[in-house]
């Protein structure tokens, strides 16, 4: 009753629904436009940047402060994120927590503390505005505002502690300089909220065109699901029809038909939301939900769900939500189905092998298949959204839903394959309470 009222109360304030919206309800974004390569070319920017800096401000350009050993550091900041073992994942919460750090440290900070060292002069002034679109640029507005305010009081706590006697900003000076730096703040501002509007207008274009289709796809297939039933029926009719059996078959065949449709438009939807998925505190059991799912799967012959092998070594609970994780596990078990098919298997027994267990302090759940494989320029690119490969493997599509799922319950996935010979995807995630 109080979430009714609340409702109501909300829906009549637009200007307060909105600031909700914007700033609990909206998605956050760490990274902006994450991938490999623009985080290894954030951090070579930081890393050469300091260098290139540190000689213009010293000998080409002399300021009146300039601090070699502070330089130093900062492009060890900038070359960790030159490192595969951060930048290879831009999902995972290790990568994103150091690329929040990294441009906390590097940009309100750094830049804070050298502009109240040099006096505030034109050149850091200059620098500073610049400092706050760029901190705008890479990170979600939210976090952005919060590092600039929380890193620009730490430099200048800082500062009054340890830093150099220099004279004061002169006292004229003070309203331009806050005029720059609202202005700076405001445009970067705006500018970062449209961008994030602009996003999420582009996902809820796409996903109402996918819902759209999907309805429109639905309506035949319960067609022809009803055509089965019909079928059916009539073989219950005439048992000792000598077409009965075929009759039978075809009915069967309709049935799996829609069966599998509907799960392709489910997963396909599901993809789709990979910016749009809520939070969850749902207790998972992985042995329950490996089980519920290797049922559930609508698999095109007998023969394929007999290669599927469940090998089930000790359960554990996680926190996340059962469905999304049903949803990761259908992807790759799809997926592996998929590279059997394009390796011409006759899906052996244990072709397709699921394997749930603890290493040390984890859970574990392996998708192993006895598939193409991946060829080795191509792993690196598998968890792009909606990347899959020319050969028609399966491999790929998506992944991104899947890894993202598996990140918002604090875990890993992880692959190992070598072309024509197979692929194991891992699953790692925290156990619940431990």
């Amino acid at each position: 009753m109080k979430s009714a009222r609340f409702s109501v109360w909300l829906a009549q304030r637009p200007s307060l629904q909105w600031l909700r919206e914007e700033l609990l309800l909206a998605p956050l974004e760490p990274i902006l436009h994450p991938s490999p390569r623009r985080l290894w070319w954030l951090g070579l920017s930081f890393f050469s940047g300091n260098a290139l800096f540190a000689w213009i401000w010293s000998s080409w350009l002399p300021q009146p402060y300039e601090n070699l050993p502070l330089r130093v550091m900062a492009s060890l900041l900038g070359y960790s994120l030159m490192t595969r073992r951060v930048n290879h994942d831009p999902g995972s919460r290790l990568t994103q927590r150091v690329f929040g750090l990294v441009f906390w440290l590097e940009l309100p900070v750094l830049f804070t503390w050298m502009y109240l060292c040099n006096s505030g002069n034109t050149v850091w002034l200059a620098t500073m505005a610049a400092m706050v679109l760029i901190y705008y640029h890479v990170t979600d507005w939210r976090l952005a505002t919060l590092g600039t305010i929380t890193g620009g009081l730490l430099a200048w706590g800082l500062f009054l502690l340890f830093g150099p006697t220099v004279p004061p900003l002169p006292q004229d000076q003070r309203a331009v300089h806050a005029v720059v730096f609202a202005f700076a703040w405001s445009i970067a501002l705006v500018l970062s909220l449209s961008s994030a509007n602009l996003r999420r207008t582009q996902l809820a274009n796409t996903l109402t065109t996918i819902g759209i289709m999907a309805h429109e796809l639905r309506t035949p297939l319960s067609t022809a699901d009803l055509l089965g039933d019909a079928i059916k029926m009539e073989v219950q009719r005439q048992p000792n029809n000598p077409r009965a059996p075929q009759m039978e078959k075809l009915a069967l065949r309709l049935h799996t038909l829609v069966r599998n449709m509907n799960h392709q438009i489910d997963t396909q939807i599901a993809n789709a939301k990979l910016l749009q998925l809520p939070e969850h505190t749902e207790m998972v059991s992985a042995i329950g939900l490996v089980n519920d799912v290797v049922a559930a799967y609508p698999y095109q012959s007998s023969r394929q769900r007999e290669c599927v092998r469940v090998h089930l070594q000790s359960d554990f609970i996680f926190q996340s939500s059962s469905r999304q994780f049903a949803q990761v596990l259908d992807n790759l078990i799809k997926n592996a189905l998929h590279s059997l098919m394009a390796a011409d298997s006759k899906y052996p027994h244990g072709a397709l092998r699921i394997e749930v267990g603890m290493q040390r302090d984890r859970g574990r759940i392996s998708v192993i298949d006895d598939g193409m494989g991946i060829e080795a320029a191509l792993l690196p690119h598998i968890f792009k959204p909606f990347f899959s490969s020319s050969r028609g493997t399966g491999h790929g599509l998506g992944l991104a839903f899947c890894q993202q799922v598996v990140h918002s319950a604090g875990g890993t996935l992880q692959v190992k394959s070598e072309y024509a010979i197979g692929a194991i995807f891992t699953i790692e995630l925290p156990i619940a309470g431990g």
